[in-house]
């Protein structure tokens, strides 16, 4: 699995990051690492097509970058159903104060917050 920046702790349990207080699911562990990066190429295209339509006013193909970058965050295992099996819900995009993670996030020191 790859790992987020240093700035970015994540949870005891490995599926979220957190930046500025936000959980955000990481991708899915057990992707094969050439799967992994391939995926990774195809979401930084994207986001690159997403701000160069957004130059150029074509929302035509704002839409279409978009539903790329949406198709790569699925496949990473970062959008839609959740990689682990064990019946837990997802809190992507939840306020780490606000989840089951708290606790853990409060005891943080504050520049990894």
């Amino acid at each position: 699995m790859a790992s987020p920046p240093p700035d970015y702790p994540v949870t005891p349990d490995g599926r979220y990051s957190v930046v500025r207080g936000r959980l955000w699911r990481m991708a899915d562990p057990n992707l094969d690492e050439e799967r992994r990066r391939g995926l990774v190429s195809e979401l930084m295209g994207a986001r690159r097509a997403v701000g160069s339509a957004l130059r150029a006013a074509d929302r035509d193909a704002v839409r279409a970058a978009r539903e790329r970058v949406d198709d790569a965050k699925r496949a990473l295992g970062e959008r839609g159903p959740v990689w682990w099996a064990d019946g837990a819900p997802d809190y992507n995009r939840h306020m780490a104060r606000n989840s089951p993670y708290a606790d853990w996030f409060e005891g943080l020191t504050p520049h990894r917050k």
